[in-house]
């Protein structure tokens, strides 16, 4: 690290936890963050300023007049702008040494295996059902560890998704594809907009765990947040042996 990064990234040298090994694997990894919205505002944010060296944002929307109470990488200037650009201006104003790569499309399932087969860990900061089964799908496959958010009205979830060990369940586990879930959507329904600010930001600490081999993620729980009452409830989530996603699936070792 040059000096500039030792005091840059001073505080979290500081911790016994990251120290400067930790801060090298930050430094080295490449994180995709699919969805540039509520979720992957916070999460884009934070894993720049914390140095990930390569963040690749996935995202063909542009910024909305009503995306601004709640999506803060965007501002009022970048309305109209797409959200992969905007965003990628935010993290680069708080960290201009990180490799940003913007996606401005739909991906398909092809795509999307390719992006995850690159990436050391996955973010799924989407709202819509099909979109999280398609990269569940293509991190199973790829042998990389997910980290899936959601979050509408006062409600909100977050878990990681780790096949690369055996015992642990994936997506599809907890949600099967073939479910019929009717698409709940802020558009419609709103969002408290610290909810998707809390969430968003777990999932970047989750990835950075996951990055740095430290504590123990949310591999095998589910936390659900109430934010009426701000209580928090763990699920245990059990791996299903006839999942159709990942009884087949490509454990790599990390």
């Amino acid at each position: 690290m040059t000096d500039d990064q030792l005091l840059r990234y001073s505080r979290h040298i500081m911790l016994d936890e990251i120290g400067i090994e930790g801060q090298e694997r930050i430094l080295a990894a490449r994180v995709l963050i699919v969805g540039a919205g509520g979720l992957g505002s916070p999460a884009a944010l934070f894993l720049g300023s914390a140095g990930v060296g390569t963040l690749t944002l996935v995202d063909d929307d542009v910024v909305d007049l009503t995306n601004l109470q709640r999506q803060i990488a965007h501002t009022s200037a970048r309305v109209g702008m797409g959200k992969v650009q905007s965003a990628a201006e935010a993290v680069r104003a708080i960290n201009p040494d990180v490799h940003l790569e913007l996606v401005r499309e739909r991906v398909d399932e092809a795509a999307l295996l390719r992006l995850a087969r690159q990436a050391d860990v996955v973010l799924d900061c989407t709202d819509n059902y099909r979109t999280r089964q398609a990269i569940n799908a293509a991190c199973v496959q790829a042998g990389v560890p997910l980290v899936a958010g959601a979050a509408i009205r006062f409600d909100a979830q977050i878990s990681v998704y780790d096949t690369r060990r055996a015992d642990m369940p994936c997506y599809a586990c907890l949600f099967p594809p073939q479910a019929e879930f009717e698409e709940e959507q802020c558009a419609t329904l709103g969002v408290f907009s610290p909810m998707v600010g809390i969430i968003g930001s777990m999932q970047a600490a989750q990835a950075l765990q996951l990055i740095v081999g430290m504590g123990e993620p949310l591999a095998g729980r589910l936390l659900l947040l109430d934010g009426r009452e701000m209580r928090w409830t763990q699920v245990r989530a059990a791996r299903n042996p006839e999942c159709p996603v990942c009884r087949t699936r490509n454990i790599r070792t990390s």
